[in-house]
């Protein structure tokens, strides 16, 4: 009878810690963490990618913006920039969570995010809220300049979100497996210029797909990037290559593969258990 009671006050301090199933305080926690981390260092992880990001748009404008006449029936740099701003934001969502697993392997310390008493679903979805939550920082910031700059206000806000919110997941996730795979910081860098870069320079942040060849146009709608930067474009301006609906639908199957695959990596701690 003891042994009973005893038991059934430990599944009773289980369940108001773990509120059921899951370990909220541990995710809180470790969501909190990732969140922190690029916080302390926001000049790093926020101000510079927004700088870079006004960069582009400057030298695009100076270069070719005069000369360059309307795309898809929209002026040039209105096209440009929704692209410019998701590219950014995929970058920074890579690097995020990319970085806090590679350092934490390299340190040699990443069993303490391994022993706390967290599924691998937990640990996926706190270090994707790092992810998400400077991608979407960095678009807002971005966001707010296009406004006071250029004057381009989102057409559709919540498309725009959308679009943001999916390709930070899919690119924090992205992010996991490298980070899983990765085993010092010249790999990673090896991962984000051959993979990452080409990614997002080569699915239409800087021109519309209807201009590439046959060959290249096809392999653009293969990529999962041309639809998030599409989306976006869509929710800033109300113009698109392709049908959103569709593109969000690719994007969200793609976000859950990239995900499915990180959350098995993670809850069998492969390459992270010694």
């Amino acid at each position: 009878m003891s042994d009973n009671s005893t038991q059934a006050g430990y599944r009773v301090a289980l369940g108001e810690r773990r509120f059921g199933r899951v370990n909220w305080l541990g995710l809180r926690t470790l969501a909190g963490r990732e969140i922190t981390r690029f916080l302390v260092v926001h000049t790093q992880t926020l101000l510079a990618p927004m700088v870079t990001a006004a960069l582009f748009l400057l030298i695009f404008n100076i270069a070719i913006g005069p000369r360059r006449g309307d795309v898809m029936g929209v002026p040039f740099m209105s096209f440009l920039a929704p692209g410019i701003m998701m590219m950014t934001v995929i970058q920074n969502a890579f690097a995020n969570t990319s970085s806090s697993i590679v350092i934490t392997k390299v340190q040699g310390n990443i069993v303490d995010t391994l022993m706390p008493p967290l599924s691998g679903l937990e640990i996926l979805i706190g270090y994707l809220a790092g992810g998400i939550v400077r991608g979407v920082m960095v678009a807002v910031g971005i966001c707010l300049g296009l406004v006071l700059v250029l004057g381009l206000v989102p057409v559709y806000p919540l498309v725009t979100l959308g679009f943001v919110v999916l390709g930070a997941a899919f690119l924090g996730g992205l992010g996991i497996l490298a980070g899983v795979f990765a085993e010092k910081f010249d790999q990673m860098a090896a991962i984000t210029n051959f993979i990452v870069t080409p990614l997002a320079f080569l699915s239409g942040t800087f021109y519309s797909v209807e201009a590439l060849p046959p060959v290249l146009y096809a392999v653009s709608h293969v990529n999962p990037v041309f639809y998030l930067i599409d989306g976006v474009r869509f929710g800033m301006i109300g113009v698109s290559d392709s049908d959103p609906a569709f593109g969000a639908l690719v994007c969200l199957l793609a976000t859950a593969a990239i995900c499915l695959v990180a959350w098995q990596m993670l809850r069998t701690g492969y390459r992270l258990k010694a």
